[in-house]
């Protein structure tokens, strides 16, 4: 409307000054409602045509859509493993600290690998003071076996002096029990050595590493023991929270519930603008938003990133060929807005619909000198036809709570 009154002005009003003033016709007489037609035509074209142009030239070079929301990502409250609830700590709705404990699985069995850990490391734990033990008694045996040898040792060597010094007084088959009795007490003596060698390998190198695996058995089910208690990862609020002791929750079929992170789908509005609009959005860009969970509210934006893929053409190879039919409605331009001034979104609910106007400025290629006079004006143009936009943006705010609430048969 704005635009057929803009175009009016300068194409049917100019039209009806020159035939009433400069040609003599008359309101009402020449000009009535008959021959308004074959009076004006020429205006009345000119006006429809200016105002197509209009209008195409606005709604591109400042793009409005619909589809703007306040997306925000919730993280699924997911047990690790298994379980039959045993007790919930928070309600339907409330808010949570990172680590919080929301529920708890029954833990009967996590509990007794536990415990059973635990009784590993203390016979473990006996086993070394056993191996100590051991050390000592195999010491004792090993200074047994040393004076056993040394006596039998002492022994042979006086026979076979005697037998030197006056042959045939010592009868070699003395000589020859006492050879054998050396070489067995040699024997001890080397089992006495190993046996102490074994218990201290075994304290130093069998214990320890047997006991290190029983602690890390007990790591092990201390850490089942803690998956048992489904804690917050962030900080945030539970919503639509149901579950109650009984049920048995499993994550491979379903999440327990939905936690929403804090200052979820405050920061950031996503929206979606048509195709045609590719080489218009540029980062940077100003725009202007208002919610219906925030009427009458005018937010200013800021264009900060615009993805380069639309979301319509993507596919998953697999058996099937990709049939372009299938793609019903048109893809859209997603760009993500964030406000201007901080707390701009305050006040508005995440998951919000919100209009959005963004506007293109030419302001620094203007001020460049770059261009010529003729597209500098031009560009001037473009820039001011913004205002057109702006206005009906502040229109749509006004009259978009008695769209909803009367409008709509609400």
């Amino acid at each position: 409307m704005f635009e057929l009154l803009l175009c009016s002005l300068l194409t049917i009003f100019p039209d009806y000054l020159y035939r009433r003033y400069r040609q003599g016709k008359r309101l009402g007489k020449e000009i009535t409602l008959y021959s308004v037609w074959f009076e004006l035509r020429y205006g009345i074209i000119s006006c429809l045509m200016l105002t197509v142009a209009l209008i195409t030239m606005i709604f591109y070079y400042h793009p409005s859509t619909n589809s703007a929301t306040l997306y925000y990502r919730t993280v699924p409250i997911v047990p690790e493993i298994t379980g039959r609830v045993a007790e919930v700590k928070v309600d339907v709705s409330a808010p949570v600290k990172q680590g919080d404990v929301l529920f708890r699985l029954d833990s009967a069995k996590q509990e007794a690998s536990l415990q059973t850990a635990r009784r590993k490391i203390a016979e473990v734990d006996a086993a070394m003071l056993s191996a100590q033990a051991d050390i000592l008694k195999a010491e004792g045996q090993l200074q047994e076996a040393k004076g056993a040898l040394q006596q039998a040792t002492d022994e042979l060597d006086t026979k076979r002096e005697l037998q030197k010094r006056n042959p045939g007084i010592v009868p070699q088959r003395d000589i020859e029990k006492l050879e054998v009795a050396a070489a067995g007490r040699q024997g001890s003596l080397d089992a006495a050595t190993a046996s102490k060698q074994s218990a201290m390998t075994r304290l130093s190198a069998l214990l320890p590493a047997e006991k290190a695996s029983a602690e890390a058995a007990l790591a092990e089910a201390q850490v089942d023991l803690d998956k048992t208690f489904i804690r917050a990862g962030v900080d945030g609020r539970v919503e639509q929270f149901a579950l109650r002791p009984g049920d048995i929750v499993n994550p491979m079929i379903r999440s327990a519930g939905v936690l929403i992170p804090e200052g979820a789908g405050r920061r950031a509005l996503m929206a979606g603008f048509g195709q045609i609009e590719a080489q218009v959005m540029k980062a940077g860009m100003v725009a202007e938003v208002t919610c219906i969970s925030k009427p009458w509210t005018i937010i200013p934006m800021v264009v900060t990133s615009v993805q380069d893929y639309i979301a319509a053409g993507q596919f998953r190879g697999g058996e099937q060929l990709v049939e372009a039919q299938q793609v019903v409605r048109p893809g859209t331009i997603l760009v993500f807005m964030e406000p201007i001034y901080t707390g701009g979104l305050e006040g508005v609910t995440p998951g919000s619909s919100c209009v959005a106007n963004a506007y293109t400025s030419n302001h620094e290629l203007i001020s460049s000198g770059k261009v010529g006079s003729f597209k500098s004006f031009g560009l001037h143009v473009v820039d001011a036809t913004g205002l057109v936009h702006a206005m009906l943006l502040r229109i749509q705010a006004l009259l978009l709570p008695i769209k909803t609430l009367v409008l709509s048969g609400h």
